[in-house]
């Protein structure tokens, strides 16, 4: 296979952030029950992951490529390297908002190189379209395992326990794995630069993007996606927690299972893309996770579940509210494939900074919001909240779909 090497590496960073980043609904739960912090401010770890992101996002998108693709993945992999053999010794909530700002500037670095890399690696908008499909998905595979390596190493008999935190020594050297495979792999970044500007030209071409109306449908469509998504990923383990009743253990397992669902959602967005128009794809998950809500929500009122609950002998609802992930999974993927692929490859790297800046302050924003709700009025009224912004995610790709991209000189 042509690039095999490189994809291979591509989706090996991608796991490992995936496993770190989604990690924040794990930590909140933890956080709380350790150092007795409030939802509302354990919420605020979402921003120290996601603000990071957006800023360092702005600001080395548009010349990244001229840094080095390679060397910037690099770079981001020895950070978080370092942080996670620190956080075994964490003991006090300042250590975790310093993780999360550190995996948040490293993730801003691998998501603009793997996203530039994408059409480095690929041949055709559809190559392109499917090959983003199975990456996110894989991603979604890192989150699930993350929940599960997580899980293993919590003590439901012991909540104040901190030794859940011995997940670091893993997640460290899975970190380090990874920077010495994409050490000796090969990337031809000829492509993605632009020869003939300097940082000034790629400054400028970065801010042309904001003069299409297609980038800028986009841009809303991404913000208010990881809105819902986020909300969801991040809150979840809190919600199994003390709405559902379930074990600590079995409450981030649920994080696994909505992970799985993500997964196999975005496995089938890179099959469905070479078949539909996404136009198709995206509507067809809005319209059917927004139904999803109405049906499963209700179902989570006045539930009872014994302090002896396993996944063996759970209630229905267990199952299904972290199932809807599978809906809305394909969603992302294809909106981003669509705006990369009519785009040049030199602006790639700019474009993919605004997908993480527009997405992150999403992320933050629907993680404190939903937080807020949750803690003053119920998990299940946060959550009825995301047909507000799903509403609006149909409305603006619609428009989208109709715009075109005309390339200017």
């Amino acid at each position: 296979m042509k690039n095999f090497n490189i994809k291979a590496v591509l989706f090996l960073n991608y796991f490992v952030f995936a496993i770190l980043l989604n990690s924040v609904g794990t930590v909140i739960l933890q956080v709380q029950q350790n150092f007795g912090i409030s939802k509302s401010h354990a919420s605020v770890l979402e921003g120290f992951k996601d603000l990071p992101i957006a800023i360092c996002s702005f600001i080395l998108a548009s010349f990244l490529p001229k840094i080095g693709i390679r060397n910037s993945m690099l770079a981001a992999l020895l950070m978080v390297t370092c942080m996670c053999f620190i956080m075994p010794f964490a003991n006090a909530f300042w250590f975790f908002k310093l993780l999360f700002a550190v995996v948040g500037v490293s993730f801003a670095l691998i998501k603009i190189s793997v996203f530039t890399s994408i059409g480095l690696v690929t041949t055709n908008d559809k190559e392109h379209a499917s090959f983003m499909g199975y990456l996110e998905g894989f991603f979604m595979i890192g989150v699930l395992m993350g929940n599960v390596v997580f899980s293993l190493f919590t003590d439901d008999h012991d909540p104040g326990s901190t030794h859940w935190l011995n997940v670091y020594w893993v997640l460290g050297g899975l970190s380090a794995l990874s920077f010495i495979f994409l050490f000796f792999s090969k990337l031809d970044e000829h492509e993605a630069k632009s020869e003939k500007t300097d940082l000034i030209g790629d400054l400028r071409n970065s801010v042309s993007l904001f003069s299409y109306k297609k980038v800028l449908f986009f841009l809303l469509c991404a913000f208010l996606f990881v809105l819902v998504e986020q909300s969801f990923q991040t809150w979840t383990p809190t919600f199994y927690k003390e709405i559902l009743k379930v074990p600590t253990s079995m409450s981030i397992q649920a994080g696994a299972v909505l992970a799985g669902a993500f997964a196999l959602g975005r496995f089938l967005s890179g099959f469905f893309s070479k078949r539909f128009s996404w136009i198709y794809v995206v509507s067809f998950c809005v319209v059917g996770f927004a139904v999803s809500i109405l049906l499963v929500l209700p179902l989570t009122h006045h539930v009872h579940i014994d302090a002896g609950t396993t996944w063996f002998n759970a209630p229905v609802v267990v199952y299904l509210f972290p199932l809807m992930g599978g809906l809305l999974a394909p969603i992302y993927p294809s909106i981003n494939s669509v705006i990369l692929a009519s785009i040049p490859k030199y602006l790639h790297s700019s474009m993919s900074g605004l997908i993480v800046v527009f997405s992150a302050i999403g992320g933050t924003i629907g993680s404190m919001i939903t937080g807020f709700v949750f803690q003053e009025f119920s998990g299940q009224q946060a959550f009825y909240l995301s047909l507000i912004p799903l509403s609006l995610l149909i409305f603006s790709a619609v428009i989208m779909n109709k715009l075109k991209i005309q390339p200017k000189n």
